[in-house]
C-alpha cells in the first residue's frame, strides 16, 4: 500500500479504538506508519480523512451485509418475505453483537452529525448507495435491480431500524430483539395481527 492507503487504514483503525472525536492527526500517524506531513498532502486535513474513513468503513461493513450467505434469508426473492425479514435481520443482529467498537463508532458519528456540516455532507452524498445496499440484501436481489425511489422508501425504513438497533445494543444490549421478533412486530403493525403462544 502507499501512503494514501496507509493513512486510511490507520484512521479507520483509530476510528474504532479512539473513536471519531477522540483521534488526532499523531495517532494516525502511528497507526499508520505513514509521517504527519502526508495527512495534509493526501487528504488536506485530519478531519477530511476521518470523514473518509467513516464512509470506508460503513460501506465496508455494509457490503458484509450484502454479502453474507443468508443474505435474502438463503431464499429466492419470492420466498416468504416475512421469513425472509427475519434471516437477514439474524445475521445483521449477530454482526451488530459481535463488532461493538464499529457500533460505538458509528452511533458517535450520528451525534456529530447536527454540528459537522462537512461530515453531515459526507454522510449524506453516500444514503442512497446504502438505501440500496440494504434493500438488495433484503429482499434478495442485485443491487442493479433496486429504483431509486424503493432505496429511497424501503431504503430509509431499513437504515432506520438499523440505526435504531444499534444504539439500543449499546443501551441495553442484553435486551436486543431477535430477527424473529422484528418480524413479529412488523406483522402486528401491519395487519393487527397478535401472535398466539407458540
Amino acid at each position: 500500500m502507499g501512503h494514501r492507503e496507509d493513512l486510511l487504514e490507520g484512521a479507520k483503525r483509530c476510528l474504532l479504538e479512539k473513536g471519531y472525536a477522540r483521534t488526532t492527526a499523531r495517532d494516525i500517524v502511528a497507526a499508520s506508519g505513514a509521517n504527519l506531513a502526508s495527512i495534509g498532502y493526501h487528504y488536506g486535513s485530519k478531519d477530511a480523512l476521518m470523514r473518509q474513513a467513516v464512509i470506508a468503513s460503513t460501506e465496508e461493513w455494509g457490503a458484509g451485509i450484502v454479502r453474507t450467505p443468508d443474505a435474502g434469508g438463503g431464499q429466492a426473492p419470492d420466498a416468504d418475505p416475512l421469513g425472509r425479514f427475519a434471516a437477514v435481520w439474524e445475521q445483521v443482529l449477530q454482526r451488530i453483537a459481535t463488532e461493538p467498537q464499529f457500533i460505538a463508532a458509528q452511533v458517535e458519528v450520528l451525534g456529530l452529525l447536527p454540528r459537522d456540516a462537512a461530515l453531515r455532507e459526507a454522510v449524506g452524498e453516500v444514503l442512497p448507495e446504502g438505501g440500496e445496499e440494504l434493500v438488495a440484501a433484503f429482499e434478495g436481489v442485485p443491487g442493479a435491480e433496486v429504483d431509486a425511489e424503493t432505496a429511497r422508501v424501503v431504503g430509509s425504513f431499513y437504515r432506520a431500524l438499523l440505526t435504531g438497533l444499534m444504539v439500543q445494543s449499546l443501551l441495553a444490549p442484553d435486551r436486543m430483539p431477535t430477527g424473529r421478533d422484528l418480524a413479529t412486530a412488523l406483522r402486528r403493525v401491519t395487519t393487527g395481527a397478535v401472535p398466539g403462544p407458540e
